[in-house]
């Protein structure tokens, strides 16, 4: 494992990481709830998607992105993938973070996912929609046991659905074909779900395809503003790390690939133009 170099110190933006493109949607509304705050986003999407990838590898390019994060200044990182959050992160924060600065902190989407699930749920039965990467993982059905031990909790991997947004192809009357069958396939194994977790970032960009075959009455359950509202609270309850986020409401984004890839389809995501840097990580 190769050593962290020596890193800068003081105040700098929140750090926000994905493999692609889906985080922006995590981003977005964290941004609208937060606005005074300075960001930096990294897509690494010369090497998505992480979902099919090891554990190993998928903890190996976390980790070179949270140092690059790191490097620019950020005290504080989201890491709004799912497939990292469940395959990168607990060792991050158990063996990198410690020994380059403890101080710093880098924090997951899943576990504020399902914080609030206990209160949705009336049959106790949950479904939850994602990757190949992110079901294997179990990371989901062990965090909601966690907090609610009596919670049913069964998944299904929907491996087209990131191609589908990718390619802009996700309002596209062919995409109903892979929604459908997933969700179908979803409540057959388990007809008492009643709550839904889209468990990857970028299941929103298909959220009207999912409402228009998931069976009336379950609720489903988006990343983005409950993510929003984690960080809100993890801020105001720890002014040492608030204080060491600038607010200068500024928006920078980096990607691994082509800048000018990554500038139209964050279009998609975003609803409006922005300009990138295209970087390395080593």
């Amino acid at each position: 494992m190769n050593a962290f170099i020596e890193l800068p110190k003081g105040a700098g933006p929140i750090g926000v990481f994905d493999s692609g493109y889906g985080g922006l949607t995590i981003y977005d509304e964290i941004q609208k709830l937060l606005p005074q705050y300075d960001y930096l986003y990294l897509g690494d999407n010369a090497r998505t998607p992480y979902g099919t990838r090891s554990f190993d590898v998928v903890y190996e390019f976390t980790r070179q992105s949270v140092r690059y994060l790191f490097q620019q200044g950020c005290q504080l990182v989201i890491l709004a993938c799912n497939t990292a959050s469940a395959k990168a992160l607990r060792t991050i924060q158990q063996v990198d973070i410690p020994s380059l600065d403890p101080n710093r902190r880098v924090l997951g989407i899943i576990r504020p996912t399902v914080e609030g699930i206990g209160d949705m749920t009336k049959t106790r039965h949950i479904g939850v929609l994602a990757t190949e990467g992110t079901i294997k993982s179990h990371s989901y059905p062990l965090e909601i046991r966690k907090l609610f031990p009596d919670i049913e909790v069964t998944g299904e991997a929907c491996p087209m659905w990131v191609p589908l947004v990718e390619t802009n192809e996700y309002s596209c009357e062919g995409a109903d074909y892979f929604v459908k069958r997933h969700i179908d396939s979803l409540m057959s194994r388990d007809p008492e779900i009643d709550t839904v977790i889209l468990g990857c970032t970028h299941y929103p960009m298909l959220i009207e395809k999912i409402r228009k075959y998931m069976p009336q009455g379950v609720n489903i359950v988006t990343q983005g503003a409950t993510v929003a509202d984690s960080l809100r609270r993890y801020l105001a309850n720890h002014p040492e790390m608030e204080s060491l986020c600038t607010k200068g409401g500024t928006s920078r984004f980096c990607t691994t690939e082509s800048g000018g890839k990554f500038c139209e389809q964050a279009s998609l995501f975003l609803n409006h133009p922005i300009k990138v840097e295209n970087i390395q990580l080593t």
